[in-house]
């Protein structure tokens, strides 16, 4: 499988199970690496540095071979964790190419250019997590929570109990209040007066 060149690893991941991994198969492909050489991991978070098929790649990959990845937030987001990743695979003699953003760490600017975009990538997130923050408490700080409205206020729970204590099934109450099953069942006691 090693040719004299090594082989061109490629590494796919997708956040959520609706997530599109194909721009990532199309730019692998014009890389030159074959499906047979690509491991993916799906639903994985880039947070996550258990991921399965990383470390599958990981244990497989040899001196000599590329690991090419669509963009190196693919491999993490953690800076410490890609520059460990990089600076462990550059030791085994193993090259990382990030696809999009023209980088390749066969050579000495290359590997300051991907620990470069590790540490811009890490911020961008560090702020977008800040924002957040600041945004919740802000919002909390006005009398706003987050989370999905309630869809029973407690005159409605009290019907509801009322209802069921009566005896009344518990489908027949969620179409009285326009609610579902489940939201009956949450609101009220499971047990029914004799």
């Amino acid at each position: 499988m090693t040719s004299s060149t090594g082989t061109r690893l490629g590494y796919v991941r997708v956040s959520t199970g609706k997530q599109d991994e194909q721009l990532q198969h199309d730019a692998l492909d014009a890389a030159g690496v074959l499906k047979r050489n690509r491991y993916t991991d799906h639903g994985v978070s880039g947070a996550k540095t258990e991921r399965p098929a990383l470390a599958d790649l990981l244990a497989d990959a040899q001196s000599g071979d590329s690991i090419v990845v669509y963009k190196l937030d693919r491999l993490g987001r953690s800076t410490a964790h890609v520059a460990a990743l990089i600076a462990d695979l550059t030791e085994r003699g193993i090259d990382i190419e990030s696809v999009s953003d023209g980088l390749n760490s066969s050579t000495p600017t290359g590997r300051a250019m991907l620990q470069m975009l590790a540490i811009f990538a890490e911020m961008e997130r560090s702020f977008i997590q800040e924002r957040t923050t600041a945004g919740l408490a802000a919002a909390k700080a006005q009398g706003r929570t987050g989370g999905r409205p309630k869809v029973t206020d407690s005159k409605q729970a009290r019907q509801a109990q009322a209802l069921r204590d009566s005896g009344e099934s518990v489908p027949e109450i969620a179409k009285t209040l326009g609610v579902s099953i489940a939201t009956v069942y949450r609101i009220t006691k499971g047990k029914v007066s004799a």
